[in-house]
Parts: C-alpha cells; sequence; structure tokens
C-alpha cells in the first residue's frame, strides 16, 4: 500500500468553497481503480491549510492512472484554482519491523 501525502494551501478565505468542492471531488478519486480510502484533514493552527492522505495499491494506481486519467481533468477543475502555492505530493511505504 501506498500512502500520498499532500499538504494544501488554500488562498485566504476560500476554505469554504474548498470544502464545498472536496465533497464533490472526493467521488471522483474514490471511484478510481487502486483506490483504497482518503482523508482530508483541516489545520488547528493555520487557516485555510489542509493534508489529504490516499491510500493507493500501488505508486501507479495514483501517478499514471489517477493523474493519466480523464476523470483527473475533473478533479483539476474542481480543486486546482484553490491551492497557492500548488501543492508538492508525497508517496510513503510502511517500514517492516
Amino acid at each position: 500500500m501506498i500512502l500520498e501525502v499532500a499538504i494544501l494551501n488554500i488562498k485566504t478565505g476560500l476554505s469554504a468553497d474548498f470544502e464545498k468542492a472536496f465533497g464533490k471531488a472526493e467521488n471522483i478519486i474514490s471511484s478510481m481503480d487502486g483506490y483504497i480510502s482518503h482523508q482530508l484533514k483541516k489545520c488547528i493552527e493555520e487557516t485555510d491549510k489542509y493534508i489529504l492522505l490516499v491510500n493507493w495499491e500501488t505508486l501507479e494506481a495514483h501517478t499514471e492512472g489517477f493523474r493519466g486519467s480523464l476523470a483527473y481533468q475533473d478533479w483539476k477543475k474542481l480543486l486546482h484554482h484553490f491551492y497557492d502555492p500548488f501543492p508538492t505530493v508525497e508517496h510513503y511505504v510502511e517500514i517492516e519491523g
């Protein structure tokens, strides 16, 4: 399993609109092959900041399957205009032991 981690800095004052749009966008991501689960969490210390955690079966399910899909274009239209700066996305694996 791969954990995708994205810190989302939302343009000032647009958090409510972002949350509404994300409510629509989560239907897109949750329908993708290789998707397992996701969580969106709002930062307590910084207004307009979130963390998105998505579990994928494989790295390619995210980087090729989701990002290469037509559905990703709808995701982008719903969400990408809210970000400033554009988020860095990282992927993590569980360590053995």
